[in-house]
């Protein structure tokens, strides 16, 4: 009856092979590898991918690792058309005799298609299915093709899928850096990795192993003499090598790089996830570092009125290219492609926008540092700012205005260069606008949506960059598994002002960071300019609080912008400082180590320090003046006191 069924099995094989066509093409869907980010000096950075095996390129994996598996597992692969005539006869006549499948005589392809399209129980209907199956697989794909996706796919135990994660897993290299012992102890494991795992069963792997190398030896491979010198190799297995130290590094940053090439490059992001891409970007290793070591310290960032985390982006940015070279888009737990602060927050960016907004249209139309601008109680058509300091001057030159950070002059200021003209400017600074942005509120950072820190680095580049701004960007080029270019950055720059105008915004924002409000982002023998701002919560009962804390900062070289604060504020988020205590000194963290061994450069302007060593010149003499004028009062009503008291007497 066995021998009968047999023959109806043959018969149906032959019937099937007329007619049965099946679909190969998830095969290949498992062979995707991971998307390699390299950073601005083409170093490999992070990696990213959504497989659970990390495919490797068969040209990447030692023909002395390819052949041991061959010769341990199917030592006849390349004779054979998928399917192993004298295995398969062999393996029904011990399964007939023995009345159940207790032998496979399965080929590599055979196992391929089993682990990558069929269910695991062994039963002669599978087996059918791997007969016909793998006649259609190695019609399509080459030898090397079948194996590479094989060796990318077969478990290695130890939570190895694919041979590119045992090697890294088991002995912490690259799998292009397996010796002749290591291969053969991993092609040894295939068999039963639960048994063989060289961490759990070191002997026992050690023995499978010495079977391999005898095998590769029997079948050509090798010759006796290179099998024994194996043998005799000693195994170091890399204890703790668990994961690729490079994958999911610089989560934000990577974050960013997908988004932008999906957007921009019109790439979707599960190919990126799963297609073996290369991606060239400006990402500065030591720069991100120094960065992502700031942000892993709570100490370094402000308290809000609970114990509620206050969150914080920050962007750096190289203002000669646009590339940013770190970032990072929040506190706390990473969400992959979740909310990132640093691209897509939308805030009012408070004083940070009046040197983008008035100042520097102001001096386009001709205002000098020195000019004089009013500082006293003013009302602008039903709009009253104020002064955060409470406090006016009567009038206050143009240069004191920006380091103080004065409200009431900045306003008068672009009511007098006119509103349009504040619009055109941040329009050129690529700041976003929206209709209802166009009033004088717009001077203090009050905005309908808002912006966020690659806005105001991109937008403060321009006067690192002698007045140019050249659009940020993460991605220089795109390369496919292929090594075929699919996208490249194309620069894309705006001249905002005249060199001689960026020079003059220059010496203003220095003079914030050495006189100002800006003095705790000073680093000791560095030049960095920049501007704070803080933005007050309108929350019903809480007389004074921050919403929003920012500030933007750089050199001739980098500029940064940070800024914290909730995702939304209540009566129970929000901060109790402003930015001098807060993203002021969280910049200056990052800049510290930043800077630390690089070479001091310069913005070759004037300090404001004789302008204000002037005005303090001008402001005593005043005092001055005046104290001898309330002097010379209060001497004549006491020459008339007495005179009248005289007159009395007489």
């Amino acid at each position: 009856m066995g021998l009968i069924s047999f023959f109806a099995v043959l018969l149906i094989a032959v019937v099937l092979l007329t007619f049965y066509k099946p679909d190969i093409s998830l095969l290949t869907t498992e062979l995707k590898r991971a998307t390699e980010i390299y950073d601005v000096d083409g170093e490999l950075a992070s990696k990213i991918t959504a497989n659970k095996t990390e495919g490797a390129s068969i040209d990447d994996i030692p023909n002395h690792v390819k052949n041991a598996v061959v010769a341990i597992e199917d030592h006849r692969f390349y004779e054979h058309n998928g399917i192993d005539y004298k295995g398969i006869f062999r393996a029904v006549y011990v399964n007939m005799k023995a009345g159940k499948v207790v032998e496979g005589g399965s080929t590599i392809t055979q196992q391929l298609i089993k682990i990558a399209l069929l269910e695991q129980n062994r039963t002669f209907k599978r087996k059918l299915e791997e007969f016909f199956i793998a006649r259609e697989v190695e019609k399509e794909y080459s030898k090397d093709e079948v194996l590479g996706m094989y060796l990318n796919q077969i478990y290695f135990g130890h939570g190895a899928w694919g041979i590119k994660k045992a090697a890294r897993i088991y002995f912490g290299k690259d799998v292009n850096e397996l010796t002749l012992s290591e291969g053969a102890m991993l092609a040894g494991v295939i068999n039963i990795p639960t048994k063989l795992d060289p961490y759990n069963h070191y002997d026992a792997a050690l023995k499978r192993r010495n079977l391999v190398l005898t095998r590769m030896a029997t079948n050509g491979f090798i010759d006796s003499e290179q099998a024994e010198q194996a043998k005799s190799e000693e195994i170091i297995l890399a204890h703790n090598q668990k994961e690729d130290q490079l994958k999911g590094k610089y989560p934000y940053f990577v974050d960013v790089v997908l988004t932008e090439a999906s957007k921009k490059y019109k790439l979707e992001i599960d190919e990126l996830l799963r297609g073996g891409y290369k991606i060239y970007t400006t990402l500065d290793q030591h720069i991100q570092q120094a960065l992502e070591e700031v942000y892993e310290n709570n100490k370094n960032f402000p308290k809000g009125v609970t114990d509620a985390l206050v969150q914080s982006g920050m962007v750096l940015i190289n203002p000669k290219t646009g590339g940013i070279n770190a970032l990072i888009g929040g506190r706390g737990e990473h969400q992959f492609l979740g909310y990132n602060r640093a691209t897509q927050l939308k805030a009012s960016p408070g004083s940070t926008i009046k040197p983008l907004a008035v100042y520097t249209p102001a001096l386009e139309e001709g205002y000098k540092l020195t000019d004089l601008l009013v500082d006293e109680k003013m009302n602008f058509g039903g709009y009253e700012p104020s002064n955060a300091n409470g406090q006016y001057l009567g009038e206050v030159p143009l240069y004191e205005a920006l380091m103080k950070s004065l409200n009431v002059p900045t306003v008068w200021l672009m009511n007098e260069i006119g509103i349009e003209k504040s619009i055109r400017s941040l329009e050129r600074f690529g700041i976003p606008l929206t209709e209802n942005d166009r009033n004088l509120s717009l001077a203090l950072g009050g905005m309908e949506k808002g912006v966020s820190p690659q806005d105001m680095a991109e937008a403060y580049s321009a006067f690192a960059n002698n007045g140019e701004r050249v659009e940020s960007h993460t991605i220089v080029k795109i390369e496919n598994a292929q090594g075929q270019e699919v996208a490249v950055w194309k620069e894309k720059s705006t001249k905002i002002m005249e060199k001689k105008m960026a020079d003059q915004m220059n010496r203003l924002l220095l003079g914030v960071v050495e006189y100002g409000t800006g003095k705790n982002a000073a680093v000791e023998g560095y030049e960095i300019a920049g501007k704070t701002g803080s933005v007050q919560v309108t929350i019903p009962g809480v007389k004074s609080g921050v919403k929003d804390q920012w500030f933007v900062g750089y050199t001739p070289s980098l500029v940064g912008a940070v800024w914290a604060g909730y995702d939304r504020s209540d009566k129970d988020h929000y901060l109790t400082t402003n930015s001098s205590q807060g993203t002021v000194l969280i910049f200056q963290k990052v800049m510290t180590n930043v800077l630390l061994n690089q070479e001091a450069e310069s913005f070759h302007v004037a300090s404001l320090k004789p302008l204000i060593e002037e005005r303090k010149k001008e402001l005593e003499k005043k005092e001055r003046k005046q104290y001898w004028r309330d002097k010379g009062s209060e001497l004549q009503d006491s020459w008339k006191k007495w005179w009248d008291k005289l007159l009395k007497k007489e």
